[in-house]
Parts: C-alpha cells; sequence; structure tokens
C-alpha cells in the first residue's frame, strides 16, 4: 500500500496514547475479543452482530467513523483502500470522561445490569484507556486520511451511535462465565497497570520529561488501584507506593542514593499533607518531574565507580577537605592517577569540579538567604571571605555583594 509509512506511524503514535488499533477483516474477525467479551457477558451480543453487519456491508469508502457505545466506551474505525479484500482500522476502545464510579453506576442502572457485575464493569474501565478530548486522535486520523484519500477534501467524517441496542438485559448469568471473564478482565487491568507505570518509571530512569509527561497525561483515577473506600486516603496510598517506585528508577537511572534519600524524604512528608484529590495529581506530577530532573543533573551512568565516591563526596560535604590529596588518600588511591581519570571522564580537573559546586552553593544561599557573604564563604568550604570574593567574580563576572545588590534592586522593582 503506498500509505503503509504513514499507518505505521500512526497506529505508533496511537500507542503511545495506550490507544489500541487493529486492523480486521469484518468477515472473519471476533469481536468479542476485542472487548474482553464484556458485551457478550451483559448480554449485548447484537452489538457484535450490528457491527459486523455494518463494517461488512454499510461501512463508506473515504469516511473517518467515531463512535460511542452503549457502555461509555468510544471507538474509531475507517475503511482502508487499496487492499485486495475489506479491511478496518478499528481504533479503541477508549473514554472521554473519567468513569469513576458515579458514572458507570448510572451506565448499570439505565441498561439494568445487574448489581453482581458492577465490579466487573469496574475492572472492566480500570483498563480502558481515558483521553482528555479527541483532538489528538482526529488529528491522527485526518492527516492518515489525507494521505490515503489524495487531500483533505477526499473524505469525510461521521459520528455515531452505532452500538446502541434497545435491550441489554442478560436473562440468565452463568457463574462460571462471570468467574472466568472476572478473571480475563481483571489480568487485562493489571497488565494495563503495570505496562503505564513501567513506561514511566523507564522514562523517569532516563530523565526523560517529554515522554513522562506525555503518559502521565493520559492517566486518569481509574488507573490508580482502588485499595479502600475513601478516594482521597487510596490516592495518598497511591502517592506513597509511587515515591519507592520513582526512588528506585532514579536509582536504575544511576543517581546515587544520597541524592535521592532526600528527595524521597521531603514527598514522603508532602504525601501526608494532602487534602484534596486535585492536590494529590498535582503532587504526583511535582514527583515525576524533579525524579526526571534528579536524574537530569545526578545521572553517574557514564562513570567509573571511583569517580562516582569522588562526586558524591563533593556534592555531599562542600565544608570539607576537597582537595585532591585529601581525597585520594581517603580513596587509597595514587593522587596523580585520580586526577587523570577525573579529568577524561568529566572534562574538569577536580579543582574546577570543586570550585563550581561551590560557588552553585553560594550562588543558592545568596538567593535564599541574608546570611553574611563571609558566612556564606564558610558554608562554601571557603574560609578566605577575599578568595571567597575573587573566585564568586570570576564565575559570575560580579562580587558576591554586587550579587547582592542587584537581588535587592530586582525585589525592590
Amino acid at each position: 500500500m503506498t500509505y503503509d509509512a504513514e499507518l505505521n506511524f500512526c497506529r505508533k503514535l496511537l500507542h503511545a496514547f495506550h490507544l489500541d488499533s487493529t486492523i480486521i477483516d469484518p468477515e472473519t474477525a471476533d469481536f468479542g475479543q476485542l472487548d474482553q467479551g464484556i458485551r457478550k457477558l451483559l448480554g449485548m451480543n447484537d452489538i457484535y452482530a450490528n457491527a459486523r453487519e455494518f463494517l461488512m456491508h454499510k461501512i463508506k469508502p473515504n469516511t473517518i467513523y467515531r463512535v460511542r457505545d452503549g457502555l461509555f466506551c468510544n471507538y474509531a474505525f475507517l475503511l482502508l483502500p487499496e487492499t485486495e479484500s475489506p479491511h478496518i482500522l478499528m481504533i479503541g476502545p477508549y473514554t472521554l470522561a473519567e468513569a469513576t464510579k458515579q458514572s458507570l453506576m448510572q451506565v448499570t442502572e439505565k441498561y439494568t445490569i445487574p448489581a453482581q457485575l458492577f465490579s466487573l464493569i469496574e475492572k472492566y474501565f480500570y483498563a480502558v484507556p481515558y483521553l482528555a478530548n479527541e483532538n489528538m486522535l482526529v488529528v491522527a486520523l485526518n492527516t492518515l486520511g489525507e494521505k490515503m484519500w489524495g487531500g483533505l477534501d477526499s473524505f469525510t467524517s461521521e459520528i455515531l451511535d452505532l452500538y446502541q441496542t434497545s435491550t441489554i438485559l442478560p436473562f440468565s448469568i452463568s457463574p462460571d462465565l462471570v468467574e472466568k471473564q472476572e478473571s480475563q478482565i481483571n489480568i487485562q487491568a493489571i497488565e494495563q497497570r503495570y505496562r503505564i507505570e513501567n513506561e514511566l518509571l523507564l522514562a523517569v530512569s532516563q530523565g526523560l520529561s517529554h515522554k513522562v509527561e506525555q503518559v502521565f497525561g493520559n492517566m486518569s483515577t481509574q488507573h490508580f488501584e482502588q485499595r479502600c473506600a475513601d478516594p482521597l486516603r487510596n490516592l495518598q496510598n497511591y502517592c506513597i507506593v509511587f515515591n519507592s517506585l520513582l526512588r528506585k528508577a532514579v536509582e536504575n537511572g544511576s543517581v546515587h542514593p544520597f541524592y535521592i534519600d532526600k528527595l524521597s524524604s521531603d514527598f514522603a512528608r508532602k504525601i501526608e499533607a494532602i487534602t484534596t484529590q486535585e492536590g494529590g495529581f498535582k503532587l504526583l506530577r511535582d514527583m515525576l518531574h524533579k525524579y526526571c530532573l534528579l536524574v537530569r543533573n545526578h545521572s553517574m551512568k557514564n562513570y567509573s565507580l571511583l569517580v562516582q565516591k569522588v562526586i558524591t563526596q563533593v556534592d555531599s560535604d562542600l565544608t570539607g577537605d576537597l582537595s585532591l590529596n585529601s581525597i585520594a588518600a581517603g580513596l587509597n588511591v595514587n593522587a596523580s592517577y585520580l586526577s587523570g581519570l577525573f579529568k577524561k571522564e568529566t572534562g574538569a580537573t577536580l579543582t574546577d569540579y570543586v570550585n563550581r559546586k561551590r560557588m552553585e552553593h553560594a550562588l543558592l544561599l545568596l538567593n535564599s538567604s541574608t546570611l553574611q557573604i563571609q558566612t556564606i564563604a564558610q558554608y562554601c568550604g571557603i574560609p578566605d571571605v577575599n578568595y571567597f570574593t575573587k573566585l564568586f567574580k570570576k564565575y559570575y563576572k560580579k562580587t558576591p555583594k554586587e550579587y547582592r545588590q542587584k537581588i535587592l534592586q530586582g525585589k525592590a522593582d
């Protein structure tokens, strides 16, 4: 097909948003497998028949369909051109609104679905991807359609209630069928949750903030395992667990525990202070962002173990004796060897690295405190205030006093 590359790219993009895309032959496709058989269990078999009938005989070429069914789910599909027999690109299911307990109870009431099946409905929707809106999907499909059919004017879009059905009451429910279906849907929900979490953790371990934002942006409360009845406590519990997972993720990104522990402890305190779900989600985003920054700023995956130890020692105590001879003696290595290795791996001499770190800390203290210049110099491990001033000016083109005056002028403005 002349549009293979564009089709593959579109499907890869949809996969990044956790949207399933399948190319089916409507004559032989098992529609029950496309929705894990949930509608079969609910006595909605006519939906499968209606879908097959439409896709085999009524679907129009050069048309992108977006469909909402009676079970809170959405789909998109289109007839692929240039194929020997009819093949359909089918996308979904996905939801456009968060499937809360209240909204799902309204659905089950509307269609008189027995109460004993409610937990099954809940688990099913935990595994259904959530889109805040369809803009991304519409743009992706329109771009694909433009390539497949020769321009934006050569195809149309339709929105349908294709899967509506008049009766959705199962007259008899086999306990064995319920148990089998519940097991299948429960496994699917768990796999989906773990897949998303693993994507997040991998992206964090690599410091890929943009990937983290993409994955987290398509999550909703239904992705979080419901371990207790209180939604706020449930979110706090998830934050606690996720804080631990993120801690291990950045450790896998070659960040020393020295840097991880402070951030993890800080978030542990903030988690207990959560008072709203909105605040909980905001904190989750902040956790992901800060752990990504930790990897980007402190990952030592390209350094040897010896250089990692040196960097950690410097960063952990800027007031200590950080001379080459002192550090080499502490690590029981030759000073010349350590100096050469450090320069080779970091691109800077040990003295330059120590001075830069001390000046960065000085900059932080000047911006965040009212400490005297001499006191700041001591906190940076430089007791000689004249040498401290000279070194600061070398890095920032101003003396500490001039820099502080600039800060005060800015606040006054």
